[in-house]
């Protein structure tokens, strides 16, 4: 009899313990949601919510001033098969993401790569140098931009103390796109710094161990440098890739799109289409479909860097 009441004791008090336990546990928990609540509420109210509004929104006709109707896959046929202009923003703005991000990325890495000797300076200067990243995208900055390249602008005022006519640099198709993908070019801070951070993390006894194998900076830079920073370079790629497509207050501020639609990018378009026309919900079936378009392209940079870029915990292979 006793050896069943010491079970029973024992059964009770590991149960009661247990129960403790799971009551700490939820507390825990309960204090852990109650902390990041006004991240969850911001985040289903303001981005799943608009989320899956929008989604459901293109599958309709809705113009904001009244109830929507259902139209099923009508406003994506008719993206597809029956907007030319559809066609011209997507075809401007792959040509700015692809000439721009490259171009972007070289200059901060041959900026970061200058600011990473240690020479005096060298950290004011990368923060000058990272200055146009925080006001590059603001209207200031766009009108500015506006005067510097108008047709009687500094630019021009330039170019004729060296006996040049002056260019309408906005005005023309040949010209207006060149001007926009210059404005973020120079907005190279933000991956400046992040290149800079990656090379501070190359050991230098490579460099060391290059220099008495008798290779150049060439050498370094090519069997050292760029195979270290790839995983550096693979983050700055796709997050300055995603930014490029989302490029709207610069085209729509410097040319508003024109002329004759060659900087419409799929941004400025949406935004016509969706506060101008009031077709919201041809203007939700264009935001999935870009959805889409950067989720695809992001695919195939994670398919494709097992093939170039580096990690050094890997043994050097992704």
């Amino acid at each position: 009899m006793r050896d069943a009441a010491k079970v029973n004791r024992e059964a009770i008090e590991l149960y009661d313990s247990k129960t403790r336990q799971e009551r700490k546990k939820w507390k825990e928990s309960f204090v852990g949601y109650a902390m990041i609540s006004p991240w969850l509420l911001g985040f289903f109210g303001l981005v799943i919510g608009p989320m899956i509004a929008s989604l459901y929104f293109s599958f309709t006709d809705y113009d904001m001033l009244s109830s929507a109707n259902w139209v099923g896959l009508q406003n994506y046929i008719h993206i597809f098969t029956s907007d030319p202009r559809f066609v011209q923003s997507l075809k401007v703005t792959l040509i700015f993401v692809f000439v721009s991000t490259p171009l972007k990325l070289a200059f901060a890495l041959f900026l970061a790569m200058l600011f990473n000797t240690g020479r005096k300076g060298s950290g004011l200067f990368s923060t000058i140098y990272y200055i146009p990243s925080i006001i590059g995208g603001s209207v200031a900055v766009a009108v500015v931009w506006k005067q510097l390249f108008g047709s009687r602008g500094a630019v021009n005022s330039f170019l004729e103390l060296f006996g040049f006519s002056g260019v309408n640099w906005i005005g023309s198709t040949d010209y207006a796109l060149s001007v926009l993908i210059l404005l973020v070019v120079w907005q190279f801070g933000s991956p400046m710094i992040i290149f800079l951070a990656g090379l501070r993390q190359i050991p230098q006894e490579l460099y060391e161990a290059a220099s008495v194998d008798g290779a150049n900076s060439f050498r370094k830079f090519f069997s050292i440098t760029l195979p270290m920073l790839t995983p550096v370079i693979f983050f700055n790629l796709i997050m300055q890739t995603i930014g490029g497509f989302m490029t709207f207050t610069q085209a729509y501020l410097i040319t508003g799109g024109g002329p004759l639609d060659s900087t419409l990018f799929y941004a400025v378009y949406l935004y016509e289409v969706a506060f101008e026309y009031l077709r919201m919900g041809y203007a939700s079936a264009m935001a999935w479909i870009l959805l889409v378009i950067i989720g695809g392209i992001t695919l195939v940079f994670f398919k494709s860097s097992s093939y170039w870029v580096h990690y050094e915990s890997e043994g050097g292979r992704s």
